[in-house]
């Protein structure tokens, strides 16, 4: 089984994902909605040789101890992949994303005044935020290429894998992948702070000590730029906070209260015309949003958003509404 013949079967239908499993026919992820492709069932042996094919020596010995890995390729024609190798009770199984050889820019993902703003913001951090494949690797993206494109800056990236490729423009990008660059999130965000950084970009925010670390990085005058699994602007500050013991969270609260300059919460909605489309909830860190923050009462942002709209400010509900108006969504797509 050559899986580059399976790669550009995914990428030609326009997939979001590869997946491939023992004792499964292999399936796409298209438009949110996964299909079979019309190819024979893959017995463990082939999965395991499809990944032999992907793997180095190191990324082999990693899954094989592990008995998971994360790692990313290149197709020379195709795309980049991200990859995402596993076992389960079948036997071997993956997971591959298609990342675009070309960055989105903000125009060409319809992202508007607002967020060339966040991307110009001198320093704090800003949280792209939503669930699992709802595109916030592709938003993230197109705010470093604004930068890159604009600005003479030095651009640090931290990631676990690398995704997607940043040509060097007007600003110096310095991409460094996580096991492959360095051994760790936190020893590369240490490095990161020496190594005269402008923007920060971190994969994820997933453990209290990375947190500290960027709240840290952004009260110093970076600009720090990082994703986290949340369903909503409220729901992203709950989950950094509550990341921290109870003797802590009031002191996270304040550090975040100061250095939080935005959230992007989003979701992917499907359209009428087939395809799919950004919705997004913005939070800006105005000083009644920020006292907000600092006191822990969260739940008072929603009615923050809901008249901040002159700022750029929205809710998720506002957006579905403006795309359902525009005949862009289905009223059922749009009660997600």
């Amino acid at each position: 089984m050559d899986v580059t013949e399976l790669l550009a079967l995914a990428t030609r239908a326009g997939a979001s994902d590869l997946h491939l499993a023992a004792a499964e026919v292999p399936a796409i992820r298209v438009d949110g909605k996964m299909c079979r492709l019309d190819v024979p069932l893959l017995s463990a042996q082939e999965v395991s040789e499809v990944l032999g094919q992907l793997m180095s020596d190191a990324q082999q010995k990693a899954f094989e101890s592990h008995l998971e890995t994360d790692f990313a390729i290149d197709v020379p024609g195709l795309a980049r992949f991200r990859v995402n190798a596993f076992t389960q009770l079948r036997g071997p199984a993956a997971v591959l994303r298609v990342i675009p050889a070309q960055v989105s820019s903000l125009a060409e993902l319809g992202l508007g005044d607002v967020f060339r703003r966040i991307a110009e913001l001198p320093a704090g951090l800003v949280l792209v935020t939503g669930p699992t494949g709802s595109g916030k690797s592709t938003t993230l993206a197109a705010l470093l290429d604004h930068l890159n494109r604009e600005r003479p800056l030095h651009i640090i990236t931290l990631e676990d894998p690398v995704e997607f490729i940043h040509s060097p423009r007007r600003s110096l990008v310095s991409q460094r992948e996580i096991g492959r660059h360095s051994h760790g999130f936190v020893q590369a965000l240490h490095g990161a702070l020496r190594q005269d950084p402008d923007v920060i970009m971190l994969g994820e925010l997933r453990d209290a000590q990375t947190i500290r670390l960027a709240l840290t990085a952004a009260e110093t005058g970076h600009l720090v730029l990082a994703t986290v699994h949340a369903a909503s602007a409220a729901k992203t500050i709950d989950r950094l906070v509550d990341v921290f013991a109870a003797e802590e969270k009031q002191l996270v609260r304040a550090m975040l209260a100061d250095a939080l300059q935005a959230v992007v919460s989003q979701v992917l909605v499907a359209k009428v015309e087939g395809g799919r489309v950004a919705a997004h909830e913005i939070l800006l860190a105005t000083p009644a949003v920020r006292n907000l923050v600092r006191e822990g009462k969260v739940a008072q942002l929603y009615s923050t958003m809901q008249t901040g709209g002159a700022l750029g400010m929205q809710t998720l509900d506002s957006c579905l509404q403006g795309l359902l108006r525009r005949g862009l969504i289905s009223l059922e797509s749009a009660r997600i």
